[in-house]
């Protein structure tokens, strides 16, 4: 074991990591504005809103993420219109295909996890504010959507912790994040134990921040499960 190349690697796999966040950064939060009306569309009731939707989302969590990157990357350059059209410019950098691919894969998780949430929502808690004379769209923003991300809250968190687990997969179309920058090296240094090792300690350090901030967030909006204070 070389501490030299160790220490060497580690600026390295931090710029890494810095990529990783920043895909998966970007990917959940195109994600949860797409998937908020496609978890609205999953509970309308109505079959011309809700088959479509059905159909999307089936499809991405039903295909494994990898077969899904591969199909933009590769898979879309097979086509000339494709090739030839105004969104070529994207479709031809890895770096924009796997934020593609990963918000579309997280925005079907999260629309059903916001559909979980909206059902779990109390009808009475409906039924009070229609009482009160709000609209229904009112009734949609004040009391189902704030209720329904509460619900919704820790099964999100988990949904963030495996897409950062899934980005790894974008070192398959050469990107250089944290995997990514992990299998450079020891494709040089011949060092996979050491090089792995490193960067699977970032990434625990990625997840203990993300849980806690997930866990702060629960905390903060779930007052009604504080212990009462002292008087």
């Amino acid at each position: 074991m070389s501490g030299n190349v160790i220490a060497e690697s580690i600026p390295k796999l931090l710029d890494g990591a810095a990529l990783t966040v920043e895909l998966v950064a970007i990917a959940l939060a195109i994600g949860i504005v797409l998937a908020v009306p496609l978890a609205l569309a999953r509970v309308s009731g109505r079959l011309w809103l809700n088959g479509p939707v059905y159909g999307y989302v089936f499809f991405f969590r039903g295909t494994p993420l990898l077969v899904q990157i591969f199909l933009i990357y590769y898979g879309l350059s097979q086509f000339e219109t494709v090739r030839e059209g105004p969104l070529w410019p994207i479709l031809r950098e890895p770096y924009w295909c796997a934020i593609i691919a990963f918000t579309l894969n997280t925005a079907a998780y999260t629309a059903e996890i916001i559909r979980g949430g909206i059902q779990g929502v109390p009808h009475g808690e409906i039924e009070a504010a229609r009482a009160l004379g709000m609209s229904r769209l009112l009734v949609l923003r004040r009391i189902i959507l704030p209720r329904a991300f509460r619900l919704a809250l820790p099964a999100y968190g988990n949904e963030i912790i495996i897409l950062l687990k899934a980005s790894a997969l974008a070192s398959t179309i050469t990107l250089l994040d944290l995997t990514g920058v992990a299998r450079t090296i020891i494709a040089r240094t011949y060092m996979p134990i050491e090089l792995f090792a490193m960067a699977g300690a970032i990434y625990l350090v990625i997840t203990f921040m993300i849980t806690r901030a997930i866990k702060a967030l629960e905390h903060r909006l779930s007052p009604h499960t504080r212990p009462p204070r002292p008087a």
